[in-house]
């Protein structure tokens, strides 16, 4: 991988309150970089820290402690709206705006940022184009659209202001398979030929495989592992090993079912 890191992570840390008045530490002296180009997949069980990480990133929450540099720039001294402008974020539902269309949606960073109405306006039917929705959803409203053709508009309203860097949570775990292999497909291709850093929290294991350059494992907020799919294959954790188990088992469990050959 190239060694210039777009994202560094130093020594991060959080912690939340509990119910009882005490701490549960969600993020524990994390340190990791993100190569300029590169897919990493973050991956872990519920509660293992991995979507507090993100959030950290671009200050959706701020760290207790240790660093995290964007760009060379440490996010503590950047105003975070203007941070959250500059680095695309794909929510898990999609998250539009319900009241909006979906070229408004599309265009509401660069119109936030200032952007002239005609550029705006060329670069929603650019990316209408580039996420692969039917231009005749540009005026409609998101509750029109399948759960699938939300998530484009979600992708493409992340990329609107052209931005380098693109932090994706769990973005294609609400959709039914043959959508989410299509999208997934879709995005590694946009992430090749944009040249973008992204960062994909997922708890899906193949996913992180199909998808990523290298794959960071979480567990209990710590960093456990960090690696290609080729070195983490050799990583010597017990937990590491059964996750990366679980996509072979449940290859073979549909070769047993299927008939030979496989299904057409």
């Amino acid at each position: 991988m190239p060694t210039q890191p777009l994202i560094a992570y130093a020594d991060v840390s959080k912690s939340f309150a509990d119910h009882n008045g005490g701490r549960v530490v969600a993020v524990d002296g994390v340190s990791l970089t993100v190569a300029k180009g590169e897919l990493l997949a973050i991956v872990g069980s519920s509660g293992s820290g991995k979507t507090t990480l993100l959030r950290l990133t671009n200050r959706l929450t701020d760290a207790d402690g240790g660093s995290i540099a964007v760009e060379g720039e440490d996010v503590h001294a950047l105003d975070p709206v203007a941070l959250r402008r500059r680095i695309g974020y794909v929510f898990q539902s999609g998250a539009l705006f319900p009241h909006l269309t979906i070229a408004a949606n599309i265009g509401i960073t660069p119109k936030l940022l200032g952007w002239p109405a005609a550029e705006i306006s060329a670069r929603v039917d650019e990316l209408i184009e580039l996420v692969r929705l039917d231009p005749s959803h540009r005026d409609r409203l998101p509750g029109e659209l399948s759960g699938g053709q939300r998530q484009r508009v979600g992708v493409a309203r992340a990329l609107a202001a052209r931005p380098r860097i693109v932090l994706m949570d769990e973005p294609f775990g609400a959709l039914d398979p043959l959508t989410r292999d299509a999208l997934r497909d879709d995005f590694r291709a946009l992430h090749d030929s944009l040249a973008l850093t992204t960062v994909l929290i997922t708890h899906d294991m193949t996913e992180a495989l199909l998808l990523a350059d290298r794959i960071a494992v979480m567990r209990n907020g710590k960093l456990l592992a960090l690696g290609t799919p080729a070195e983490l294959s050799k990583d010597g954790d017990a937990y590491v090993a059964e996750l990366l188990r679980t996509p072979r088992r449940e290859a073979e469990r549909l070769n047993a079912l299927l008939p030979r050959g496989g299904a057409t």
